[in-house]
């Protein structure tokens, strides 16, 4: 069925070459009557199903593996190993239950991540108007096949790839698939070379793209992954995943441990065979270390610590889909931002009116219709000003978007626009004015129509007046004789209407002869507005007597009456600047990447902040004439990417990771996925963004705001310290414990902990602290810090001292405590104390739980932060006492943990001991505030 016109078999890959007739010969179809249901139905047998094809989901396996590949798991599956080899079932089961634990945790957060995805995917179910026996139906757009007629109207999505076959002022938005910025004008008549590109195929409309305006007609050519956006999709799988910098820091840190671990097992081993101790003795005293050294409960914390920090992003509109991603955020050091829809509303808005040499000023922005009229910064009311009335009148006429008010349930009362974005954004300015559309539809009804092309710049549009005092803003007395007789409405270029002009319209509304003073005078206005980058829009009119036998421009657009200028932007959003001014006393720099042009980004960029003073502005021209060696030294000074295409997006990330940068970057279409694959952090826009770019992203904004992004970079920086807290703790916990093992075996003791009351501290007493560590809110000025460097491991030098006092601290009063048990309260056969090793088991847990209260942070003293503040660790510690008091006077649990009942007399010795590591922890903040 698909043969080319020559007759071979080979793919058509040049629809846009060919006539209409002869894409819909080829497709063996009918441009009238479309496809039958049965000849659809055998047609979706052979192409497949109209849908871009998705990864195999991960099999309940794959997830477990992925969970279990850790170093550090591996090291406790080890321990779990050897100590049920050695018959002790209760440390195996315990350090098991743990591992099985943290998997479970890790694959439920990422089931979760992948059904918000999924929910995402699902608000916008794709549909398709299609001619299938001569009749229009409504088809799931999965159920297109080529060969298939569609109907096309403003707002419709493109459900496939097609060749037009009739288009009536038809625009199509392709930023999804070509980064191009404005709408591209269609015209199904033109025949293109084979090589043009996919943006100059004036002819064919692509799969995901929006109908903006007009409508038209289209025959399907291709489906599913051959699109050219399924094509894009397939590209992805080019770009290899990479570790983030969590899952290395992490992995090192698992190696260090093991590697130590295995390194002092050994040498106590040989340490005590040497001594001329028992083999098998000193092989279950080198178990003991193996688990004290490594912190059983660490992958768990991990795992619910950026698990809960998960759910905190959704509550900040960022969905994260890995759980390692959420900590990659808080290393990021650049943003890489799109422009529209980001950093501004993706709402065009009027915000200045220019008539007769007055400027007045239109407050409020978006589509809501709520605003005022400024001038001389002072609200005016429009009646003084007619000619600004007559403007937006004529506007409102030479218009075909449609302004959408919200639901009477929707709680958000959102407005939305069908149609042009520029023609939308004067509707809303006549709106916030009062203009009664039903009311202008009325009584000046639309008959003929000259649409807008690229090469005359202008549309005009001819209405028929019938009660022209019905209406708003009629620029037309009482006295006026109308009968049978039209307004030519006319919207366009500026300097091409005004050329059109006879008359203007003076403020009072009362026309005049135009001269080249007042013609001077309005072009002065027009480039005023442009450089404040501006679109600005010239609107005039006439009335006619007769509608002409042959409608030409030549013989309509003449003689008419200037009005007035209107000039729109697309805003940013109000909270952008002072969230860009957060990102930049964090240390993150923004650089904005955008396909619109470069003045209009540098008046966005200026108006927000983002443009640095001796920074840059380049387009994708300039980039095509740059070598990536150059492009990596000149990054360092760009603030600013305007005109730029897919490919030049993903020159840029690795460009800025050439220079070591952390990258976060903002993407929406088909386009961007490469870029934000190649990205640390691919951030999806869920609102506008598509299927592909949200299955690539790491990131999905549900609010497509570059404040969410900045909010979910603190969110990260949190989670990495909190992470960082509860190592610190845990590590010089277990610091302690190996410590103390290891002298007192010096010493010719017993070993005061053995394996299941090492386990108990490692995953009871210290595991509660640590998880109540990981929901601190961070401290009061994570975001005047600098990003920390990506290859600083997660134990620094700060961290190093703190765990080597902390270490001396609690071994000191354990090993006292333990000491002074075997002095006071020997054993009758001068062996093994219980009371003393109960004593040294006890002292160990309490100062561990005390100075987790002072781990909360590693520099601010516990009388700023609030000693009690973290409602989290408050109750941790005391559930960790209960239980710690539990093994202690409960009788069927001493004999398990080896412990004896402790009196009075022990407790006022140990109590004041308990102290020392939390008054040491404070009091090294301190000196560790003053060296930095």
């Amino acid at each position: 069925m698909e043969k080319n016109p020559a007759g071979s078999e080979e793919p058509i890959n040049y629809w846009h070459h060919l006539t209409g007739d002869q894409a819909v010969a080829i497709l063996d179809t009918d441009r009238a009557k479309g496809l039958s249901a049965g000849e659809a139905a055998k047609r979706i047998e052979e192409f497949g199903p109209n849908e871009l094809k998705e990864a195999p989901p991960k099999t309940i396996w794959a997830k477990l593996w992925a969970q279990f590949n850790d170093f550090t798991i591996w090291l406790l599956i080890g321990a779990a190993a050897i100590s049920a080899i050695l018959g002790e079932w209760v440390e195996a089961g315990a350090i098991l239950a743990i591992v099985l634990l943290n998997a479970i945790l890790g694959i439920i957060q990422e089931q979760r991540a992948e059904e918000a995805l999924a929910a995402l995917k699902k608000l916008a179910a794709p549909e398709a108007d299609a001619i299938r026996d001569g009749l229009r139906v409504t088809v799931p757009a999965r159920e297109l096949v080529p060969g298939d007629v569609v109907v096309l109207e403003a707002g419709n999505y493109i459900p496939a790839d097609l060749r037009l076959l009739e288009t009536f002022n038809l625009k199509v938005e392709e930023a999804a698939l070509t980064g191009e910025s404005v709408p591209v004008q269609k015209d199904s008549q033109i025949l293109l070379p084979k090589e043009a590109s996919i943006g100059d195929r004036k002819n064919s409309a692509f799969m995901a793209t929006l109908v903006s305006y007009g409508r038209g007609r289209g025959l399907v050519v291709e489906t599913g992954m051959k699109t050219q956006i399924g094509r894009i999709a397939e590209m992805l799988s080019e770009v290899e995943e990479e570790v983030t910098p969590l899952q290395r820091r992490l992995d090192q840190l698992g190696r260090t441990l093991g590697y130590a671990a295995l390194a002092i097992c050994g040498l106590v081993f040989v340490l005590g065979w040497v001594r001329g101790n028992d083999p098998l003795e000193m092989f279950l005293v080198a178990i003991s270390l193996a688990i004290a050294a490594v912190p059983e409960g660490l992958p768990a914390v991990v795992t619910i610590s950026l698990a809960l920090g998960m759910r905190e992003m959704i509550n900040r509109n960022a969905l994260i889909r890995r759980l390692s991603s959420v900590e990659t955020l808080g290393s990021a050091t650049t943003i890489g931002s799109d422009k529209t829809g980001t950093l501004t509303q993706n709402e065009m808005t009027v915000t200045h009116v220019s008539i007769d040499g007055r400027e007045i000023l239109v407050t409020g922005s978006g589509y809501k219709p709520v605003g005022e009229f400024i001038v001389d910064e002072k609200p005016i009311d429009l009646d003084n000003y007619p000619a600004a009335t007559t403007a937006l009148w004529v506007g409102a006429m030479n218009n075909d978007a449609q302004l959408i008010r919200p639901e009477a349930d929707d709680q958000r009362g959102e407005y939305r626009m069908i149609g042009d974005p520029t023609e939308g954004s004067i509707i809303v300015a006549a709106a916030k004015a009062g203009l009664d559309f039903q009311g202008l539809e009325k009584s000046y009804p639309r008959v003929q129509e000259i649409p807008f092309d690229s090469a005359r710049k202008r549309m005009t549009t001819i209405h028929k007046i019938l009660d022209p005092q019905e209406s708003d803003f009629s620029p037309f007395d009482e006295d006026d004789d109308l009968t049978d007789s039209y307004v030519v409405a006319v919207k366009g270029a500026p300097d091409v209407v005004l050329n059109l002009c006879s008359h203007y319209e003076q403020y009072e509304d009362i026309p005049a002869e135009m001269n080249d003073t007042i013609r001077d005078r309005i072009l002065t206005a027009n480039d005023e507005m442009a450089a404040q980058a501006l679109r600005v829009i010239s609107v005039a009119f006439k009335v006619i007597k007769s509608l002409p036998e042959e409608l030409t421009p030549e013989e309509i657009e003449r003689d008419l009456t200037f009005v007035g200028l209107l000039g729109m932007i697309d805003p940013p959003r109000t909270e952008v600047a002072d969230a860009l001014k957060v990102a930049k006393k964090a240390g993150i720099r923004t650089v904005m990447i955008t396909g619109d042009y470069a003045k209009t980004a540098r008046a966005i960029a200026e108006r927000i902040g983002l443009l640095q003073s001796g920074h840059d502005v380049i387009t994708g021209a300039q980039l095509d004439q740059m070598s990536d060696e150059d492009l990596e030294k000149k990054i360092v000074s760009v603030d600013v990417f305007a005109r730029v295409s897919p490919e030049h997006k993903v020159r840029i990330v690795r460009a800025l990771r050439a220079n070591d940068q952390i990258v976060a970057m903002t993407g929406d279409g088909v386009n961007d996925a490469p870029a934000l694959k190649q990205a640390d952090i691919g951030v999806a826009m869920g609102i506008t963004g598509t299927d592909v770019a949200k299955e690539t992203a790491d990131m999905v904004l549900t609010d497509d705001n570059y404040t969410s992004i900045v909010s979910a970079i603190e969110q990260g920086r949190i989670i990495y310290s909190n992470i960082r807290k509860f190592v610190y703790y845990l590590l010089s916990c277990n610091m302690a414990e190996i410590l103390t093992i290891f002298l007192a075996i010096a010493l010719k003791l017993p070993s005061p902990l053995n394996p299941i009351q090492l386990l108990w501290l490692n995953l009871v007493t210290d595991g509660a602290p640590a998880l109540a560590l990981g929901m601190e809110k961070g401290d009061p000025d994570i975001m005047d810090q600098p990003p920390r460097p990506a290859s600083e491991p997660i134990i620094n030098k700060t961290m190093r001292t703190g765990i080597a006092v902390q270490t001396f601290a609690i071994t000191a009063v354990t090993l006292g405590a333990y000491l002074l048990g075997h002095w006071k309260w020997p054993a009758t056969d001068g062996g093994y104390s219980g009371v003393a090793a109960t004593m040294a088991f006890i002292t160990l847990s309490f100062s561990e739980l005390l100075r987790a209260f002072t781990a909360r942070s590693e520099r601010y003293p516990l009388f700023k932060i609030g000693v009690f503040k973290n409602k989290s660790m408050n109750w941790a510690v005391v559930l960790s006492s209960v239980l710690l008091l539990a093994v202690l006077y409960i009788p069927f649990l001493q004999p398990i943990f080896s412990t004896v009942p402790l009196g009075w007399e022990q407790w006022q010795y140990l109590l004041p001991m308990l102290f020392v590591p939390a008054i040491a922890a404070e009091i090294t903040k301190g000196f560790i505030s003053k060296s930095q």
